[in-house]
């Protein structure tokens, strides 16, 4: 794995780290009853993800675009975009350790706004001001009890888990298929390039229309009494189980999804 290929990789590990990330913003909303606030604190990480983002694209079209017309440069980029998705995979489980530290940090940070209502008075008490050693101080693992409340299925419908795993495959894959499509046919590659939302289109529906809901709605029913903590916190596991099967399950779909691309780009 060379240089550039590693920090590609860094990229796409960021912007899955902070996509699992946000399910402890729920938790932490639930916590201090701040959960507009929650979610306006969380848009700073979210600026950094998009920021990992707009620079992921353009680094890994020069890498397909260096390597095309190379030899053997098809096996070697399939190969590049299944270690991108091993990032993504390897984000996910990371996100998922901790976010039981980043949920009592994420506290702790929604308070101290509610006291001095300013972000770069929050950013310099995190760097500067024992923010840091707060963070040493509140590492945790998950506990079992929340690993063993899997086998409690009605915490999350089985059909929204399902929907999530899909979609989470699906945006996870979208924009790596539609530069390894340019790379089967690369007389059509400029055009597959802009194809990417044929695939993670179909996940923006199913997160805003499903999922999203879903979740809104039952932080809502946390609040107002009708649901446990502990079930949205097994709601929770559920959903970032779903999340790592979906990035697995990405690793399948990249040469269909592909093929696909490539087919629609010559149809156009």
């Amino acid at each position: 794995m060379d240089r550039q290929l590693l920090f590609i990789c860094f990229l796409t590990f960021v912007i899955h780290l902070i996509g699992t990330l946000a399910y402890s913003v729920r938790i932490a909303g639930i916590r201090t009853r701040r959960i507009a606030v929650s979610l306006a604190l969380f848009s700073i990480l979210v600026l950094v993800s998009r920021t990992s983002n707009s620079f992921l694209g353009p680094f890994l079209a020069k890498r397909v675009e260096s390597s095309i017309g190379m030899p053997l440069s098809g096996p070697e980029l399939l190969s590049d975009f299944r270690w991108l998705l091993v990032s993504a995979s390897l984000a996910t489980i990371v996100g998922a350790l901790l976010i039981p530290t980043f949920q009592r940090v994420f506290c702790r940070a929604v308070m101290h706004f509610q006291i001095h209502r300013s972000v770069p008075k929050l950013i310099l008490h995190g760097f500067f001001k024992g923010g840091l050693s707060y963070v040493k101080d509140n590492v945790s693992l998950p506990r079992a009890s929340n690993l063993a409340g899997l086998r409690d299925t009605q915490s999350v419908s089985l059909s929204v888990t399902l929907l999530n795993v899909i979609a989470t495959a699906l945006w996870t894959v979208g924009v790596f298929a539609a530069l390894y499509a340019g790379v089967l046919d690369p007389s059509v590659r400029v055009t597959s390039s802009t194809l990417s939302s044929i695939i993670n289109g179909g996940a923006t529906v199913m997160m805003a229309v499903f999922i999203d809901p879903h979740m809104s709605g039952m932080t809502d029913d946390v609040i107002e009494g009708k649901v446990s903590e502990t079930q949205f916190r097994r709601a929770v596991v559920w959903l970032v189980g779903s999340r790592l099967s979906g990035t697995l399950l990405a690793q399948l779909l990249l040469v269909p999804s592909a093929l696909l691309i490539t087919l629609v780009a010559k149809a156009i």
